[in-house]
């Protein structure tokens, strides 16, 4: 009888045990301080209103902050392969961060969706998949509202890492296959508080247009300081400002700025057709029930359609594996790769073996801002 009960409750305690290895455990790392602190948060606000579970399992959602130093995310990503064993990393929403976690993610051989649009040399993104557009996808949206704006010139003003000088590389080919030619370049980092100098440059250059490459409330400074040099021409922001801390910090200065986005930041002005409507206003709808009207952005936006990732692939997975197992973290990479077109908040997705950016060049959007708010264009 001893031996009977002894099996017994070997047999419940492995069970349990199985139970609490099957929840599906998400790895976050997050700007929520630092220079991209207004990225992370709104991501951070959005993973609130996930749901407790996602096909029936357990949701474990572990939420780090990377203060926006690529060793903090190194750090952060060490930790969720080694000691959380987490089934997916989502982050960093800063492009350094992201790119040196990536090189963690595939170390441990981990599925990562990142939120920015982190450039990694060929072969090195096989678990890496972005949830933003490319900087190419939003290139040729500024290109091509640039041409219909009679543009020939552009000063460029960008970040010294990596999303500036991803957006210098990706922009300048298209701009110039478009006859459009960038005639001054200046550089600054995330942590300046001035960009005096480079301004004077850029305005004494008189381009057609500026296009400034920022992120967040730290997009508002380099175009206060090229419009309090008297710049008049026209200023485009990338898709790292298409949140309200532009408009808030920059005031009036920022009046008449053109900012390519996704979908999802003004989805009232979708047409019907458009395949991202419909999710993009239950996004809307639902973030700014509990956030405040108008605090809808870009980044809390890439949390839900994150959501929509797990929900389409995590099923695919579980038909090979259990969570919280190395096999389960090859298939949920597998199943990514091949759930085919899906539509995001952000546009329509599909994401091959190939091709871990997804995003078509019709998927960026044009908004001006009009009187504080969103117009799209």
């Amino acid at each position: 009888m001893k031996i009977v009960k002894t099996l017994l409750a070997t047999a419940a305690a492995m069970l349990m045990a199985g139970a609490a290895h099957a929840d599906l455990t998400i790895g976050v790392s997050l700007p929520l301080t630092g220079p991209a602190s207004g990225l992370g948060i709104p991501m951070k606000n959005q993973l609130a209103l996930w749901p407790q579970t996602v096909a029936g399992e357990k949701l474990k959602v572990i939420v780090l902050d990377d203060a926006t130093d690529p060793t903090n995310g190194v750090k952060n990503a060490r930790r969720f392969v080694t000691e959380d064993k987490v089934d997916l990393i989502l982050g960093s929403a800063a492009t350094p961060v992201a790119i040196a976690m990536a090189e963690v993610a595939a170390e441990g051989q981990t599925p990562q969706l990142i939120a920015s649009p982190a450039q990694l040399p060929p072969g090195k993104d096989t678990w890496s998949f972005r949830l933003p557009q490319s900087n190419a996808v939003m290139s040729h949206a500024v290109v091509e509202h640039m041409k219909k704006q009679g543009v020939k010139t552009v000063g460029f003003l960008g970040y010294t890492d990596a999303y500036g000088e991803g957006w210098l590389k990706d922009f300048t080919p298209i701009a110039e296959k478009a006859g459009i030619k960038v005639v001054a370049t200046e550089r600054f980092a995330r942590t300046d508080t001035s960009v005096t100098a480079q301004a004077l440059k850029l305005v004494s250059a008189n381009p057609d247009a500026m296009l400034i490459v920022a992120s967040g409330s730290g997009a508002a400074m380099p175009e206060m300081a090229v419009v309090e040099r008297g710049f008049k021409g026209k200023i485009y922001q990338t898709h790292a400002a298409a949140t309200k801390d532009l408009m808030r910090v920059g005031g009036k200065a920022v009046e008449g700025t053109y900012v390519v986005s996704g979908p999802v930041i003004a989805p009232e002005q979708l047409p019907e057709s458009h395949p991202s409507k419909k999710l993009a206003m239950d996004f809307v709808q639902k973030y700014e029930k509990v956030y405040g009207a108008g605090s809808r952005n870009q980044f809390a936006g890439h949390s839900y359609d994150a959501l929509i990732v797990l929900e389409k692939a995590v099923p695919l997975a579980m038909k090979k594996a259990k969570p919280g197992t190395k096999e389960f973290r090859i298939a949920l990479r597998d199943a990514i790769e091949t759930m085919g077109r899906t539509n995001f908040a952000h546009g329509v997705m599909n994401w091959t073996r190939d091709d871990h950016w997804g995003y078509t060049n019709e998927t960026g959007v044009i908004v001006k801002v009009v009187n504080g708010d969103w117009k799209m264009e």
